[in-house]
């Protein structure tokens, strides 16, 4: 039965002013039997697709009366507000139990409820997304599992920050400000097509209607160091007005950890380096929404960055023989004062055009990034028997980068009989100045080192247009395809070198979606998605950057951006067991290559196109309620890949299996009381050019309600055991293994207390920044 056999029902859902979010909506055909039905989004609306006919519609949820209502239906059809009722009888011992899930699944998404979560209370961003079924953080990397690096966005507009300054950023956002993470896989067409591992988005809270609300919260971490934390969010949303402020802040320390073992021919270096970084930072944000009219929202939002994670870090270098007996041992010691902020604006207006619901969104951006290195160290050689040698190396590395890029964006949702339309455009202009001062001191007095130094600048445009079409095939099927077509020009010069260099390139990127529900019990979908992984700014510049005497990092101005085919089939059985096939192809695929000369003992980081993948895997997820006090989400892939080397380094492609699995319980012990326990393990896997060891961990968290639920007390152990993080991760070049672990705190303990007064029922209709895509690759 085609589309034009049906029509559609929507409404709102509310208790007088207040929406009423998971209500139970229900259309009875004339035998009483469930035509359609569907759940209240958090706003209380509704909508439906439905045969022509006569319906009974009944509405329900826990503590109110419920709605019963004849109708006929001919037509598009919009029921406009429909009042519940409390039950008027025995309110008190009313138990509301239709809580929200802590994870769902959505056609083209995970969702992960963060408000549900308890080992996400009084933490951060970073602690919210690392709480998210199959997300992995490791080594300042986000990545999904079975995919590859994750984009990230703050209401659907991508972050243009990566590495250690992304984790920056989002540590600086309190978890309690979050609503969910959304997981997305295979993004549609409307989004960016850059990164090669799927998209994350957070999606923040925003006030009720007629209603103000205060949330602060404060929390202590303790692991070797410790730090506090201090977040407090302000909203207001009286009639047109719609007002949210917040800031926050963090002060004290924390401790990282790195070892790595060079396996030279005539010895083995051991590296073992120790910091201690700084957490201070001062964060805040505003977003003021305006109601022109009932169809025409304006709007503008800010968020603000400013970070002073200064570190203090001691590097030893053992240098054996090839009988293993120590030679020598060289000791860096480096002071390095960081600073780096961000600030973002956009503005944005919203509009619906007619009764046919068109409707157009515009978003104007910008953000700017500065950051600044001051980096001295000195490195001395000390005898087996701990006498000093001589300075090996002394120096001041200053260095500077400003990011600045500004975004247009035009979308327009265009619903027609047949199908509904969306399509819309961007542009993005990128501007990066990036420099690098090194003054050798070891004579006493700085001099400056024209052969170590360097400034690159580099500019990118981009100009995108996207097309996407959904239309329901009768009842049970639906498919949604989409189109999106990116130009590209980049032009990167290093004065230092007095070489530009520049590329363009034009590319298409189409995605489809296809979902069956065969019945009540079964649902069937498939994905495709092609997608593009930019390098980031500072891996396109040629610069040498000499890390201390015996290695150094160069970028790659001729490196080009890899592309990825990803397959999905999903299936789902009574909404609780997940089962996913994956296929993914990665072309023209670049990274990080470690390279070691033997006659030397130096050490070159490089970045280089040099492999083509082929990964795969298979995974079970299983959802179930026991009762009202027990909630368990479990998982568990098998993962595996295929890589084929496309340049001449001197290296063997690794290829193996990998098992994950995580299993995630939270007990109500009472009402005001949850207890969570979360562990996940993964295999060894070996993967292209490295190979990685296992890793697994415990956490258990605990949340205490009280007075009436305004305020919130939990305990955190992370990590409990001290092995979810980095270990052995093993590369041969050149004839040569590296083998690399890196612990940055990942046990410690957190005690956390947030209270919250005025209206404390929240709703979200926020929104983002629309050049997050930029903003991510600065690193």
């Amino acid at each position: 039965m085609w589309v034009n056999a049906q029509v559609q029902l929507k409404g709102n859902v509310k208790n007088n002013q207040e929406a009423i979010g998971w209500a139970n909506v229900i259309l009875l055909n004339t035998d009483g039997k469930p035509a359609t039905g569907d759940l209240t989004k958090e706003d209380g609306s509704f909508q439906l697709k439905i045969k022509t006919g006569i319906y009974k519609l009944k509405i329900s949820f826990v503590g109110y009366e419920t709605l019963e209502k004849q109708l006929v239906i001919e037509k598009d059809t919009d029921l406009g507000t429909l009042q519940l009722k409390a039950q008027g009888n025995n309110l008190n011992e009313v138990v509301v139990v239709a809580k929200k899930k802590m994870i769902e699944y959505k056609a083209d998404r995970l969702i992960f409820n963060v408000e549900q979560s308890v080992m996400a209370s009084g933490g951060n961003a970073i602690n919210a997304i690392g709480s998210a079924p199959g997300v992995l953080l490791q080594n300042d990397n986000i990545s999904l599992l079975g995919k590859g690096s994750a984009r990230v966005m703050i209401n659907g507009r991508m972050l243009e920050l990566t590495g250690q300054e992304l984790i920056n950023y989002l540590s600086s956002i309190a978890a309690s400000d979050i609503k969910s993470i959304e997981v997305i896989n295979n993004p549609p067409a409307k989004y960016e097509a850059s990164g090669d591992g799927g998209l994350i988005n957070i999606v923040l809270k925003k006030g009720a209607i007629n209603a103000w609300k205060n949330s602060t919260n404060l929390a202590y971490d303790q692991s070797r160091y410790g730090f506090l934390s201090l977040n407090n969010s302000f909203f207001y949303n009286k009639d047109r007005l719609k007002f949210s402020f917040n800031a926050g802040g963090k002060v004290g320390n924390i401790k990282s950890r790195e070892d790595l073992d060079t396996f030279y021919p005539n010895g083995v270096w051991k590296l073992k380096s120790e910091g201690k970084g700084k957490q201070d930072n001062v964060t805040t944000g505003m977003a003021l929404d305006y109601d022109l009219s009932r169809k025409t929202t304006i709007g503008v939002q800010y968020l603000g960055s400013f970070n002073n994670p200064d570190r203090a870090d001691h590097t030893s270098i053992e240098m054996n023989d090839v009988n293993h007996r120590l030679q020598s041992v060289l000791v860096t010691n480096a002071a390095n004062d960081l600073n780096n902020k961000s600030n973002t604006y956009n503005a944005h207006l919203v509009s619906t055009l007619d009764t046919l619901n068109r409707k157009i969104s515009v978003d104007l951006d910008y953000f700017s990034y500065g950051a600044k290195i001051d980096n001295n160290f000195v490195s001395n050689t000390f005898l087996p028997s701990g006498e000093f040698l001589n300075t090996n190396q002394s120096a001041r590395n200053i260095s500077n980068q400003n990011i600045n890029n500004f975004g247009l964006k035009i979308d327009m949702e265009h619903p027609f009989k047949f199908f509904n339309l969306s399509y819309g455009v961007r542009f993005s202009f990128v501007n990066s100045k990036a420099d690098v001062k090194y003054y050798n001191t070891i004579g006493g007095t700085p001099a400056f080192d024209p052969n170590r130094s360097n400034e690159f600048d580099y500019k990118e445009r981009n100009q995108a247009f996207y097309l996407n079409g959904v239309k329901q095939l009768g009842t049970k099927l639906s498919l949604q395809l989409g189109l999106r077509l990116e130009n590209t020009q980049t032009e990167g010069y290093s004065f230092t070198i007095n070489q530009k260099n520049t590329n363009t390139y034009l590319k298409l990127f189409p995605t489809v979606y296809l979902s069956y529900q065969k019945n009540e019990n079964h649902n069937f979908a498939f994905s495709y998605g092609r997608r593009i992984n930019r390098p980031s700014f500072a891996n396109l510049n040629p610069f040498r950057s000499y890390l201390n005497s015996t290695s150094y990092s160069e970028g790659n101005p001729f490196l080009q951006p890899s592309f990825n085919d990803n397959f999905e089939f999903t299936h789902v059985y009574k909404g609780n067991l997940r089962t996913n096939i994956f296929f993914n192809v990665t072309t023209d695929g670049f990274g990080v290559i470690f390279t070691s000369d033997a006659n030397t003992n130096t050490q070159v980081i490089s970045r280089q196109n040099y492999f083509r993948e082929y990964y795969y895997g298979i995974g079970e997820t299983y959802n179930i309620n026991v009762g009202n006090w027990w909630q368990s989400q479990n998982m568990v892939y098998l993962l595996g890949s295929k890589t084929n080397f496309t340049n001449a380094i001197n290296a063997t492609p690794k290829n193996g299996i990998q098992l994950y699995l995580s299993t995630n319980h939270t007990f109500a012990i009472g009402k005001t009381t949850k207890l969570q326990a979360d562990f996940f393990f993964t295999s060894k896997v070996k993967r292209g050019l490295y190979e990685v060891g296992n890793m697994y961990g415990l956490n258990v968290g605990l949340r205490q309600d009280l007075i009436k639920n305004k305020m919130q007390v939990s305990i955190l152990a992370n990590d409990i055991f001290n092995t979810a993080y980095l270990k052995n991760y093993t590369s041969v070049v050149n004839g040569i293994k590296q083998v690399y672990s890196e612990n940055n705190s990942s046990r410690f303990f957190r005690l956390s207390l947030a209270y919250n007064f005025g209206n404390t029922k929240i709703n979200v209709k926020n929104r983002g920044f629309g050049n997050e895509e930029e903003r991510k690759r600065t690193n």
